[in-house]
């Protein structure tokens, strides 16, 4: 499947709403939120801390009397060079965002966006990675892709298995807190990919420069299916 004809399978599904979390978006409880390296604000938090990071995420919300802050998608982030997972055997480094994150309360429920069959599964436990992840695999049509869930608590790997059929808006799971989740504050890592290439419970989330080209086609913005910024 080409790029082009990926992204317009992927609107395709956008004629009705899509939900990736329990919390429907009412129009002014969702929050579009910044992490780049550009917002200054960050530069007086300690963001080594999931503590002193969720108290952050924690007031932003607050202050815009808002249920869950969105966005991501293509940021250049500094957090990440807290841990030396994303620059391992690389000469570049990983630090721009390739899927979309939700930040709310652990324990909220995570929902499939797609009708599928679980690709593959597993508890991602290097610093700062995605801790607990499910990936499902979908087909509309001839067209076959995947959707990534990272930062899941560990009970939403229970009595899973290859092949499971997951139905469109069924729970697969829920948040995790940051003592499982990679060490964030409670979110959800929602990535969309057109080649899951040999990857098994896993897919970067994070990218170089230098191949940014590539994962920018494999992996287009989430938000197309969810509308938030509409």
């Amino acid at each position: 499947m080409g790029s082009s004809l990926f992204s317009e399978v992927i609107k395709s599904a956008c004629f009705e709403t899509l939900q990736v979390l329990d919390i429907p978006n009412t129009g002014d409880n969702y929050i579009a939120i910044d992490l780049s390296e550009s917002n200054t604000d960050l530069n007086d938090i300690d963001l080594t801390s999931s503590e002193n990071f969720s108290v952050y995420i924690n007031n932003y919300l607050k202050n815009y009397k808002a249920q869950v802050a969105y966005g991501g998608y293509l940021e250049i982030r500094n957090i990440y060079k807290r841990s030396s997972h994303f620059n391992e055997n690389t000469e570049t480094e990983r630090n721009i965002h390739l899927g979309l994150d939700l930040w709310c309360d652990a324990g909220t429920k995570v929902l499939a966006v797609f009708a599928g069959t679980v690709h593959s599964f597993n508890n991602n436990t290097n610093y700062g990675d995605y801790g607990p992840t499910i990936i499902l695999k979908h087909q509309i049509d001839e067209d076959v892709f995947y959707t990534l869930y990272g930062h899941l608590s560990l009970e939403s790997l229970h009595d899973l298995e290859v092949g499971l059929t997951i139905e469109q808006g069924q729970r697969i799971g829920s948040l995790g807190t940051s003592n499982v989740n990679g060490d964030y504050p409670p979110h959800l890592h929602f990535q969309v990919i057109k080649d899951i290439e040999s990857f098994w419970g896993d897919y970067p989330g994070v990218c170089s420069q230098e191949n940014l080209a590539f994962y920018k086609t494999n992996c287009p913005d989430p938000n197309i299916l969810l509308g938030l910024n509409q």
